[in-house]
């Protein structure tokens, strides 16, 4: 049985309930963490350290808690004295990423999508951008409206407005709904009981802040060898928020239509335009800094394998990011027809690829983080563990 079948057919037993089987990913985070656990050096490092603390054994839910609840900094790599070549061979940041892409594929929604995960690579997404956008393009060639500027630069003026709502909404529902039912799953795996009103206040902070980035010292992470950097942490946070900033503006822009009747386009002094430049300047910087830090990351602190994942991410966030700041600077010109196919191209595929991609890290890594910000307040002398 090849592994990605394996992985289908455990995350079907764990809709049923039944307890998910390790793998060879899993026994290698668990092998690691029982070193760690004797050895304690990087206790103060991030929470995986004293979330490890606190279990003896590893099961295969704690393995997946733990993988997400690590930031991949890479300073445990370079602080550790049985990292390779010792015989030891730990590494702890190659391992956990390389449980985190299971977690993804385990808990897929519907089970058989679960291999997106291994197919989700660059190639993928810019093809699947370029497919949609030139299916939007076949049809304003058969109207004839796919070149000249519209009355006031109206996107509706291409496309309806109750058309694009037709052709997104079912999409982006079906992509949360298979986020939410996937990071359901992982919860149920790892759910250490209530959520106190504080703990989750800690998680949204730590979250938004992007706490566990920098290092466990404050200084950033390592990325192409021992030296500490900030960038890292900064181009995250570029895209994070840059993210959000893009989200809000497409919020704000729906309550104008939908509850004031204010139709688009907006001017460049409103709140939506400045809220989606602002978002879209920091979804070009994030994604493009990134891009650039992954090419020179050392080897041993990823998973080489995720390479094309990740690199598709990336791409459709720039493609988003960067189409949509061509709209508003081209709304006046005879190119919007197609740039507005480029955009809602490159949009759909992003929302179509969002529970099969790397998009769902963040999503889970979030929810590590809300556990360990409930467990830790659990009695210190409290044994963890177990599926």
């Amino acid at each position: 049985m090849s592994e990605l079948q394996a992985l289908i057919d455990e995350a079907r037993a764990l809709g049923a309930g039944a307890p998910p089987r390790p793998g060879p990913a899993e026994a290698e985070v668990s092998r690691v963490m029982e070193i760690c656990n004797a050895c304690r050096y990087c206790e103060g490092f991030c929470a995986v350290f004293p979330a490890m603390t606190r279990r003896l054994e590893f099961a295969s839910a704690d393995v997946h808690y733990l993988a997400n609840l690590c930031h991949n900094c890479g300073a445990c790599l370079h602080a550790c004295q049985y990292a390779p070549p010792h015989d030891f061979g730990v590494n702890v940041p190659q391992a956990m990423a390389r449980v985190r892409v299971r977690t993804y594929a385990k808990h897929a929604w519907p089970a058989a999508f679960g291999r997106a995960y291994e197919r989700n690579g660059l190639v993928v997404a810019l093809a699947l951008a370029a497919g949609l956008a030139l299916f939007l393009v076949l049809a304003l060639l058969r109207n004839g409206s796919w070149w000249g500027a519209p009355a006031q630069g109206s996107f509706y003026a291409i496309f309806p407005h109750g058309l694009m709502v037709s052709l997104f909404l079912p999409v982006f529902g079906f992509a949360l709904l298979a986020l939410g039912i996937g990071v359901t799953r992982f919860w149920r795996g790892a759910a250490p009981g209530p959520v106190p009103a504080a703990a989750a206040g800690e998680a949204a902070h730590d979250v938004l802040r992007l706490k566990y980035l920098d290092g466990g010292h404050g200084e950033g992470c390592h990325n192409e060898d021992d030296r500490w950097t900030k960038a890292r942490r900064r181009f995250h946070h570029l895209t994070f928020y840059g993210f959000l900033l893009c989200l809000a503006s497409t919020s704000v822009a729906t309550v104008y239509h939908y509850a004031f009747g204010w139709i688009a386009p907006y001017g460049w002094s409103s709140l939506p335009k400045l809220l989606g430049v602002a978002g879209g300047i920091g979804l070009i910087a994030g994604p493009v800094g990134l891009a650039w830090l992954r090419r020179r990351r050392h080897p041993q602190h990823g998973d080489a394998a995720q390479a094309p994942m990740d690199a598709g991410f990336l791409a459709l966030l720039f493609l988003v990011s960067a189409t949509g700041l061509l709209l508003a600077l081209a709304r006046q010109t005879p190119a919007l027809p197609l740039l507005l196919c480029a955009h809602l191209g490159a949009v759909m595929a992003f929302f179509a690829t969002m529970p099969y991609g790397k998009f769902a890290h963040g999503i889970y890594r979030t929810a590590a983080l809300l556990k360990w910000a409930v467990e830790k307040r659990l009695p210190s002398n409290l044994r963890l563990g177990g599926d």
